[in-house]
């Protein structure tokens, strides 16, 4: 079994998110590619954009500190820490309206 601190995961993500030129960081904290479900924690920096991209398979993105939008064509809804925010099953954006950490859960589809 492994255990990981979020929180020390969390303050070091979003250093280097402050660090980088893209404003981002992100580290997959269980699954992958050979698995079905992936769990990955995502900084990002106030202002920052993961740019509109395909839905990976089933899945959820839960705020752990600060503020995103999640954009999918003309719908939007926003996230804070605690929030449980379902990616809808079309292209879609996440963005930082302030420094952000959340953990992105994904059930890939075949």
């Amino acid at each position: 079994m492994q255990k990981y601190s979020l929180e020390a995961k969390i303050r070091e993500h979003l250093e280097r998110a402050a660090a980088s030129s893209t404003g981002r960081s992100s580290e997959t904290v269980y699954g992958g590619h050979e698995h079905v479900l992936r769990q990955t924690l995502i900084t990002l920096s106030a202002g920052t954009t993961l740019a509109e991209h395909e839905n990976p398979g089933e899945a959820t993105v839960l705020v752990l500190r600060g503020r995103v939008r999640l954009r999918s064509g003309d719908a939007s809804w926003e996230g804070m820490a605690g929030d449980l925010l379902i990616v809808p099953p079309a292209r879609h954006s996440l963005e930082a309206i302030e420094d952000a950490a959340a953990l992105l859960t994904v059930a890939k589809t075949s």
